[in-house]
């Protein structure tokens, strides 16, 4: 909920701390923010930028195939990467958290609050009813965040964008950043079968540039595993991620049917622990 976040607000337009009004947010110099029905407030900047964002089709996918459980070990890892290092965080905070899956499966092994960020708000509605202790807020991680400066003890970075800068901004001196990137072998049969964009193969090089000089890098964690995916499993999938925006979902349904049902697919992602540096 946003009462147990609220502390770590910040007003997007002056950078005040927000507090919570009688039917949203406000800031002592007097911008106020609604809060939608779904539980979540917008505390964008401005417009959001054209094509930002994932769609409800988009998140209907995800929150079905995360649902299912197929990336469960993914969340372990992470869940078990910050309780390493911070077992006791005062707040958590997800950057593109997407329904708030990955910061659910956090809570559930640590003690502490969580904030869910993220531009689309069909994603936010679903970040909202997650946990018990996550409050959800749409936000746009390429822009400054509405995040008071030092007051997170862990931020989570899953699949999605990164602005060091900002990230550093918000993290306590010493805090810590989990960051989950895929490895060039995730999804590879689906890649090879269906045309599915790859994973750039210096992923991993390109990520330590752009944290270098903000962050130190303190734990890599890699992850594989194998997952059977029916049809419906694999049109989820490939619905909840980039390639959704590359192709036309009769055509991709038309390819996944020609499929072996159900196919085995690879998953290999790497969970990074980095600690913030002063």
């Amino acid at each position: 909920m946003l009462d147990d976040v609220v502390d770590v607000l910040a007003c997007p337009h002056c950078g005040l701390g927000l507090e919570l009004a009688e039917r949203g947010l406000r800031c002592a110099g007097g911008h106020v923010f609604d809060l939608a029905r779904q539980g979540y407030a917008s505390l964008l900047s401005g417009h959001p930028r054209a094509g930002a964002g994932d769609t409800a089709a988009m998140v209907a996918a995800r929150a079905e195939f995360l649902a299912a459980g197929h990336y469960d070990p993914i969340a372990d890892e992470v869940a078990d990467a910050v309780a390493e290092v911070e077992p006791a965080p005062a707040h958590v905070v997800d950057i593109g958290a997407g329904t708030g899956y990955y910061l659910a499966r956090v809570l559930d092994r640590v003690p502490g609050a969580g904030l869910a960020l993220d531009v689309s708000k069909y994603a936010a509605r679903r970040a909202a009813r997650i946990h018990p202790r996550v409050g959800s807020v749409v936000a746009d991680a390429w822009r400054a965040l509405p995040v008071r400066s030092g007051s997170v003890s862990v931020l989570l970075n899953v699949f999605a964008p990164r602005n060091a800068a900002e990230m550093h901004r918000v993290l306590r001196p010493g805090g810590h950043l989990v960051v989950v990137t895929p490895n060039s072998g995730h999804l590879a049969e689906l890649v090879t079968s269906l045309g599915l964009l790859n994973v750039d193969e210096r992923k991993r090089e390109r990520l330590d540039e752009q944290l270098s000089g903000l962050f130190e890098a303190v734990a890599l964690r890699p992850r594989e595993f194998t997952m059977s995916l029916g049809a419906g499993e694999v049109e989820a999938v490939v619905g909840m991620g980039p390639s959704a925006w590359h192709s036309a979902p009769e055509d991709m349904r038309a390819r996944i049917a020609e499929l072996p049902d159900p196919v085995r697919v690879s998953a290999a992602v790497t969970v990074s622990v980095y600690r913030r540096r002063s």
